[in-house]
């Protein structure tokens, strides 16, 4: 047990290497900005819809679990997702030090309303527990569903599996199930218990958004797969990836 830990450790350190650091630090970037953005809901002119502005970045964190999943596999995409997590909590806790710290925003020297602003700026960066656990268990949850269904579909290709075709079909399925999956479980867990969302709004909130951030996957799908190409044509990973098959019996 203790040297599968070890074998554990080593691997991911390993992963941390052998993955583009800007891709990391962007990916861990757009998962603490979109839990910090879903503290903002967006007005739409009809009563069975609800969005957050969450929705903004969202897209780009499911964008790279694919890109990651299709070149390290689902195990690397989902401990990156768990590191992304982490460092995220991290982080929610370093502005809840700052909004409780005595002082005084820029943004809230508005003549009569400096109190106010500032309490409510405060509130923002601090956060809620519900939001947070909400956003944490939505996230980390759909990662899994989005990491390991990509790879199964990616496994129905046999003829041609690291073509485009087959890139954009277990992007897209993937994507739509672990978006919708994200969004579901915010809204449930979160908006309607704490924001007086109605289960029509939830629903509806999980498929439009699973809708637009679907777009923003195809607009960037191009993208995606000419990463995944570089890297398989430079053995990015070369390393990490033959281990992951010397242990997995391959």
């Amino acid at each position: 047990m203790l040297q599968k830990i070890k074998n554990e450790i080593v691997e991911f350190k390993l992963l941390l290497k052998s993955v583009p650091t800007v891709l990391t630090v962007i990916f861990v970037l757009s998962v603490f900005s979109m839990n910090l953005l879903a503290n903002k809901s967006i007005n739409i002119p009809t009563p069975y819809l609800a969005l957050d502005c969450g929705i903004i970045v969202s897209w780009f964190a499911f964008l790279a679990m694919d890109i990651i999943t299709k070149h390290f596999g689902p195990k690397a995409a989902t401990q990156l997702s768990l590191l992304a997590i982490a460092i995220n909590l991290c982080f929610c806790l370093i502005t809840y030090i700052a909004s409780v710290i005595p002082g005084v925003w820029s943004a809230s020297f508005v003549e009569g309303s400096e109190q106010v602003i500032n309490g409510a700026l405060d509130s923002t960066f601090a956060g809620t527990w519900y939001v947070l656990l909400g956003s944490t268990l939505a996230f980390a949850v759909s990662s899994v569903v989005n990491n390991f269904s990509n790879y199964g579909i990616g496994k129905l290709f046999k003829k041609n599996p690291d073509g485009f075709g087959a890139y954009v079909m277990r992007s897209y399925v993937s994507t739509a199930l672990g978006q919708f999956v994200d969004n579901l479980i915010f809204a449930f867990a979160v908006s309607y218990v704490f924001f007086g969302w109605t289960p029509v709004q939830c629903i509806t909130c999980a498929v439009t958004g699973m809708l637009i951030e679907l777009l923003c996957e195809a607009v960037f799908s191009g993208l995606g797969y000419a990463i995944v190409g570089k890297w398989k044509k430079e053995g990015l990973g070369l390393d990490y990836i033959c281990r992951q098959k010397l242990y997995e019996g391959i």
